[in-house]
């Protein structure tokens, strides 16, 4: 397996002057208890700074929940390298998951 740069698994800062999005953060909520949440728009409507805001508001709200957060650019677009991230990220969590069944169940060719 390819090495991982440990920079690209945290949850980023939320940003100090940040406008907090409590209607975004109360629908977040809404969707926590599914296990998986995936948020999907366009480039600089704001992702990272919802999600790193509402994950660091969290543990202030309820129990802690873990957070896996693989960041990835351009040069994570390989199957294997986004595996990879994928897997090293849910395992910041203290998920244990079998890298050989992980990759076992990958798409044909990887």
């Amino acid at each position: 397996m390819a090495p991982v740069l440990d920079t690209k698994l945290y949850v980023p800062r939320p940003r100090p002057d940040a406008v907090v999005r409590t209607r975004l953060h109360d629908r977040l909520d809404q969707g926590s208890g599914g296990g998986l949440i995936l948020l999907s728009a366009p480039a600089g409507f704001g992702k990272t700074t919802v999600i790193s805001a509402w994950v660091d508001a969290r543990p202030r709200r309820e129990p802690a929940v873990g957070t896996a957060w693989p960041s990835l650019d351009d040069g994570d677009n390989d199957p294997v390298r986004f595996l990879t991230y994928l897997l090293a990220a849910v395992r910041t969590v203290g998920a244990h998951v079998d890298e050989e069944l992980f990759f076992r169940c990958s798409p044909p060719g990887i």
